[in-house]
C-alpha cells in the first residue's frame, strides 16, 4: 500500500513537471483580431494557482484591446514565437499594465525604525529573510528640479537590501541621513529565478494629447527576474501622443536582468512645461524606479540611435547598481539619482550618458556619440558625489556632426536649492580615450575636460548661495584626438583653477 501511494505521488509530480498552460486552453483565438486579453489573464491566474509555467501558442498573434485588465505573471512564461498587438488607440485605464510580474510575498511595515544614517551597516530588526527596504521622509524634499520642468521636489527616498539579520548590503549602501522616517517597508526578496522569454510585441500608439504616462507594457514588480529575447516595436505614431512610462517598467525590486531584447524609441512630442514654455515630452521604452541591481545585456533598439526625432530609450529614478553590457541604445539616463552605474562594451547614441548620483560611474570599452561624454543633468544640479572612471573608450562628439567637444558637461549657477549639496565628481580617471573630433567648427580650440558649467563665475566676486563642490583631481592617461588639438581643462579656467590634472 505504501509503495502504491508513493508511486502515485511520484507520477503526479512528474505530470506537473511536464505540464504547462497555453492561452488557447482558456479561449484565446490568436488570430490577431479577437481580443484575447481575458483569456491571457485567466491562463496566468490558473498557472499561478497551480504553480505551472505558461507557453504562448506557437505562431499565434494575440490582439489586446483597451479594456482595463492585467495578466499577473508569477510563474515562468515563454512567449516563444507568438506576437502580441497592443492597441492603445482607445484605452480605459492607461495606468494598467498588460502584464505584471509579481511576487507572492507581501511587503510589511517596519514600525520600530525611526531614523537611519548614511552608510549604516545594520538595522536592529530580525526579518523573515533577505528584503528590499524602501524608506521615505516626506518632511524633507530633494531633487527640487530646476528649469523648464521645474517642480517642488520629491520626498527623501532610499532603497537598500538587508539579509535576515538586518545586515545592509554595502554594495548598495544607504546614501542619505534620515533624521525622521515617515514610512519604511520591507519587501521579501524571492530567491528563485522567474524567466520571461521570447515574444514579439507591437504597440499601436495612442493619439492622446494628455501628459499622463501610459503604462501598457510589462511591469516587473518581483525580484530575481530574467527577461530574455523580447522584441518591442511601435506603429501608428501620428501628430500627437501622450508619453509612455516604459514598455519594460521595473520598480520596487532587485536582481533583474534584461538580455537579448530589442526596444523602440518613441517619437518626440512637445507640450508646455511648468515654467510656461514649450518642452519635449519625455517618453520611454525602458523605465526603472526604486530598484537595485538591474542589468541590460546585449540589448538594442529598432531606431537609429543617432536619430534625434526619437526620445532617449531609458529613464530611471532612485536606483542602485545599474548596468549596460554589450548594448546599442540611444541613451543611459538617471534622473533622480543612481548610486553606482556601469556601462561597458556598448555604443550609446545621440543622447549619450545623462546622470546624477553618487558612488562609482564606470564606462569601459564603449563608444559615446552624444554631445558630451557624460552629461551631469543640470535640472538636478549636475551632481555626482563620487568618482567617474573612463577606460578604453571612443568619443564621437554629436555623432560626427560639426561640434565643439567637452567630456564632462553640466550646469550649476550655485543659486538654486536642489535639496542637497551638489558635487562634481571628486576624482575623474580617463585612460585610453580616443576623441574623434574630426568634425568641428572653424574656431575650434580643441576638446575640454569640463564644459563651462557657470559662465557668470569669472572671478572671486561671484558668490554662490549654494556652493557647488568642484572636482579635486583628473587623471589622464593616453588621451588622443583625431584633430591633433590638445585636451584642455575648460573654457572657464577660473571655475576649474583648483582642479589638479595629472597627465601621464
Amino acid at each position: 500500500m505504501f509503495l502504491l501511494l508513493n508511486c502515485v505521488l511520484v507520477t503526479q509530480a512528474q505530470d506537473k513537471a511536464a505540464r504547462f498552460v497555453r492561452y488557447s486552453e482558456f479561449g484565446a483565438k490568436g488570430d490577431g483580431k479577437a481580443d484575447d486579453m481575458d483569456a491571457i489573464a485567466s491562463a496566468h491566474a490558473f498557472a499561478n494557482q497551480h504553480g505551472l509555467p505558461v507557453k504562448a501558442d506557437a505562431g499565434a498573434t494575440y490582439y489586446i484591446g483597451g479594456k482595463d485588465r492585467t495578466a499577473v505573471i508569477q510563474t515562468d512564461t515563454d512567449f516563444g514565437t507568438a506576437s502580441f498587438i497592443i492597441d492603445d488607440t482607445d484605452v480605459k485605464n492607461y495606468n494598467a499594465a498588460i502584464f505584471t510580474v509579481s511576487s507572492g510575498l507581501k511587503p510589511f511595515k517596519l514600525e520600530k525604525i525611526s531614523s537611519l544614517k548614511r552608510n549604516q551597516q545594520k538595522i536592529d530588526l530580525p526579518l523573515p529573510g533577505p528584503c528590499l527596504i524602501t524608506v521615505t521622509n516626506s518632511n524633507v524634499k530633494q531633487y527640487i528640479r530646476f528649469g523648464l520642468n521645474q517642480n517642488g521636489g520629491s520626498s527623501q527616498t532610499d532603497i537598500f537590501i538587508v539579509d535576515k539579520n538586518g545586515k545592509v548590503d554595502m554594495n548598495a549602501p544607504i546614501i542619505w541621513d534620515f533624521d525622521q522616517i515617515t514610512e519604511i517597508t520591507a519587501l521579501p526578496i524571492d530567491e528563485n529565478l522567474l524567466k520571461i522569454t521570447g515574444g514579439r510585441f507591437t504597440t499601436i500608439a495612442n493619439k492622446s494629447e494628455s501628459m499622463a504616462y501610459y503604462s501598457r507594457g510589462i511591469s516587473v514588480r518581483r525580484s530575481h527576474v530574467l527577461v530574455d529575447g523580447l522584441y518591442h516595436d511601435i506603429k501608428g505614431e501620428g501628430d500627437r501622443s501622450a508619453p509612455y512610462g516604459g514598455f519594460i517598467n521595473i520598480s520596487n525590486c532587485a536582481y533583474v536582468t534584461v538580455k537579448n531584447t530589442v526596444f523602440t524609441g518613441h517619437k518626440i512630442y512637445s507640450t508646455i512645461g511648468s515654467a510656461g514654455k514649450p518642452v519635449s515630452k519625455g517618453t520611454y521604452d525602458i523605465s526603472i524606479n526604486r530598484a537595485v541591481n538591474v542589468s541590460f545585456v546585449k540589448c538594442s533598439q529598432t531606431n537609429d540611435i543617432d536619430d534625434n526625432t526619437y526620445w532617449g530609450i531609458l529613464g530611471s529614478n532612485f536606483c542602485k547598481n545599474l548596468l549596460y553590457d554589450g548594448c546599442i541604445l540611444s541613451r543611459f539616463d538617471a534622473h533622480q539619482g543612481v548610486a553606482n552605474a556601469t556601462i561597458r562594451n556598448s555604443t550609446l547614441g545621440h543622447m549619450g550618458i545623462n546622470a546624477i548620483g553618487s558612488g562609482l560611474l564606470t564606462i569601459e570599452n564603449t563608444t559615446i556619440r552624444g554631445r558630451s561624454f557624460v552629461n551631469l543633468r543640470p535640472d538636478y544640479g549636475s551632481t555626482w558625489q563620487g568618482e567617474i572612471v573612463i577606460r578604453n573608450c571612443v568619443f564621437v562628439p554629436a555623432g560626427g556632426k560639426p561640434s565643439s567637444a567637452s567630456l564632462i558637461s553640466g550646469s550649476n549657477s550655485g543659486q538654486h536649492n536642489f535639496g542637497y549639496t551638489c558635487y562634481m565628481p571628486e576624482r575623474i580617471t580617463i585612460e585610453n580615450l580616443r576623441i574623434d573630433d574630426s568634425s568641428h567648427p572653424d574656431n575650434y580650440k580643441g576638446p575640454t575636460i569640463f564644459a563651462n558649467f557657470n559662465p557668470q563665475m569669472k572671478d572671486d566676486t561671484y558668490q554662490e548661495k549654494f556652493p557647488y563642490v568642484k572636482t579635486r583631481e583628473v587623471i589622464l592617461r593616453n588621451v588622443t584626438t583625431v584633430s591633433k588639438k590638445a585636451l584642455r581643462v575648460s573654457d572657464n579656467l577660473f571655475m576649474f583653477k583648483d582642479v589638479k590634472v595629472n597627465a601621464n
